[in-house]
């Protein structure tokens, strides 16, 4: 899939009347590859049994992540639309979700660095500065860090290894920083996502 197509998914689908009462799915993608494949596989269940339109957001550090991981092709078969950044503002999803066009933000998985900019009020990237943007509504944000307090990180690298690393202990107290954050609710695991079927 290349990046044009990626921009005409949503037209593929087709855009029926029934399909524009569906439920609406917001889902950031950074660029962390622990747990990026175990994202992957709730998503895919999450399409499979809820009936849902999803809009994938992709940093331009996932779109690299995703394609090493080799689930850009899978990529389609969840979403119905790919946005792909082009800077903290282009694409202007960020309108939309102001103005309640979608009923979750899910952002999952979320990098160390991206959670240390949402919890510190930085939006110089498009995914936290929709996190920002939508956090000034009441739409649900839901949001799975990859730092997290006392966790050793078992990450599956590309070639399906496994890798151990450490949590530091900065990345770990802003993780805990997110959890008092108004409006945004912290996943602990892929399969926590889910728990956001209960907001659609």
């Amino acid at each position: 899939m290349t990046v044009n197509q990626t921009q005409t998914t949503e037209q593929k689908s087709g855009s029926t009347g029934q399909n524009e009462k569906l439920p609406k799915l917001a889902w950031g993608i950074t660029g962390a590859g622990d747990f990026m494949p175990e994202v992957f596989e709730a998503m895919l269940d999450l399409k499979k049994n809820c009936a849902i339109k999803i809009t994938a957001i992709l940093s331009q550090a996932a779109v690299k992540v995703v394609k090493i991981y080799g689930l850009w092709d899978t990529l389609p078969t969840i979403a119905d639309k790919v946005l792909i950044e082009k800077d903290a503002n282009t694409p202007f999803i960020v309108g939309a979700l102001q103005t309640k066009k979608y009923d979750v933000l899910l952002v999952a998985p979320t990098t160390g660095n991206s959670t240390a900019k949402i919890v510190h009020g930085i939006s110089d990237s498009l995914l936290t500065n929709v996190v920002s943007m939508t956090n000034r509504t009441n739409t649900p944000i839901f949001i799975l860090p990859v730092e997290k307090e006392g966790r050793e990180v078992l990450t599956r690298l590309p070639d399906g290894s496994m890798l151990e690393l450490s949590t530091r202990d900065l990345d770990a107290q802003n993780t805990a920083k997110l959890r008092n954050m108004k409006g945004i609710s912290v996943l602990e695991e892929p399969e926590d996502i889910k728990k956001i079927l209960g907001q659609l």
